[in-house]
């Protein structure tokens, strides 16, 4: 049996891929001890792994700090978790041995624990990968469009920061490429090639092994009766970008009183009852059981996180996405590139539109056909058993 630290930051869409990958692991005798922040602590226990954690507040206010502008300014606020994060995992794991380490492709300063600890590594992709060669490119792109009393002084930081942290940890940063993808001689991308932007650039040490989906617990008060066997279209805006009161009163107007019935997830950030008179056509809830709703779902109208794009094709779901930020644009324009639906801006986006471009996905067979076909590129693609088969032949190797 080996033992394994896990490191990993704090947001579902990091998190939840790497849920089966740890069960899986466990599963194959392997200990898992498992880092992130508290609110993900019961969740990561069901799957058995031991989980400690650091300090959430202390984590996100350090990234932001940074500054959230350009993402050499995010880049800095990734180096500025350091102190929070590396001197939090090395106390508790005092004393103790490990012999791999799987870390976060962002959060968490795996590359450096890596580095630190002197142990094999794996980075855990759970969005679209990056080149080393794309990544340079577009901070080419920062350098030549950022006018200069701008961009220097982000830059100096930089420098200011890599500094610091080999003064401190005695690891070099050679390039903001290794703060934002975190490299390692085996990267898991919870993705498939056909899915991801320019697949073929990736050599072998990118191994895609598909969505990393794994049966959560169900919320015990939705009733799937009343949805079976309709025209159900599925609404929802993730958990972090949710507060989208006006949104959620636009979709009434776009599709209330249709022979749709529609299934409005909305999270905890607003009541139900600021929604004012629902349509009687709409089943509106807080939470949802995402995959099971999507199971019988005609249309997915979503924000196009990684995690909910997945979700929705791997059950052969055409996707309306609504991008609100972070990489949701580049997925909108991924999902769109393989002709499994398309996009709307947020922004000035009106009744006609949303009406127009939802009766357009479900009349033209054209996005049923490519969401069949990234379904089934998911579906046989392994997930995260691949995940594991693909961890445990490099760690024979190590």
């Amino acid at each position: 049996m080996a033992r394994v630290l896990f490191i990993n930051g704090g947001s579902e869409g990091h998190i939840n891929p790497t849920i089966g990958v740890v069960q899986e692991l466990i599963s194959r005798g392997e200990e898992v001890v498992y880092f992130c922040i508290e609110a993900y602590r019961e969740r990561m226990e069901e799957t058995g792994a031991i989980v400690r954690t650091f300090d959430g507040q202390k984590l996100i206010k350090a990234f932001i700090s940074g500054g959230r502008n350009y993402v050499l300014e995010r880049i800095n606020g990734l180096l500025l978790t350091a102190d929070i994060v590396i001197p939090s995992v090395l106390e508790q794991i005092k004393g103790e041995h490990f012999d791999y380490i799987i870390h976060d492709s962002m959060f968490g300063c795996g590359r450096i624990l890596a580095h630190m600890l002197k142990l094999p590594a794996i980075n855990s992709c759970t969005s679209f990968a990056q080149t080393e060669a794309s990544f340079v490119s577009m901070l080419e792109q920062f350098h030549t469009s950022v006018p200069a009393e701008i961009a220097k002084p982000i830059s100096d930081t930089f420098q200011s920061l890599t500094e610091k942290v080999k003064e401190k940890y005695h690891v070099e940063i050679h390039s903001p490429y290794e703060v934002f993808c975190n490299p390692a001689p085996l990267t898991i991308v919870y993705t498939t090639r056909e899915f991801q932007p320019d697949g073929e650039a990736f050599d072998h040490s990118y191994q895609f092994v598909g969505p990393s989906l794994s049966s959560r617990t169900n919320q015990k008060d939705f009733d799937l009766t009343p949805i079976q066997g309709k025209s159900l279209i599925y609404i929802s805006l993730g958990t972090v970008f949710n507060q989208a009161i006006d949104f959620y009163k636009l979709c009434f107007e776009a599709l209330g009183d249709t022979e749709h019935t529609i299934v409005m997830s909305i999270g905890d950030k607003v009541h139900i009852s600021d929604l004012g008179e629902i349509p009687q056509n709409f089943i509106v809830k807080n939470y949802v059981p995402q995959t099971d709703v999507l199971q019988h779902a005609k249309l997915f109208i979503t924000h196009g996180g990684m995690n909910s794009a997945h979700e929705g094709l791997y059950y052969g779901v055409p996707l309306l996405v609504i991008p609100q930020s972070a990489d949701q644009p580049i997925i909108a324009e991924q999902v769109s590139k393989v002709g499994a639906g398309i996009t709307l801006r947020m922004q000035g986006v009106t009744v006609q539109q949303l009406r127009e471009a939802a009766d357009h996905v479900l009349s033209d067979s054209s996005y049923k056909k490519a969401a069949a076909c990234m379904q089934q590129s998911f579906q046989e693609s392994g997930g995260y058993v691949q995940a594991v088969d693909e961890i445990l032949e490099y760690i024979s190797q190590h």
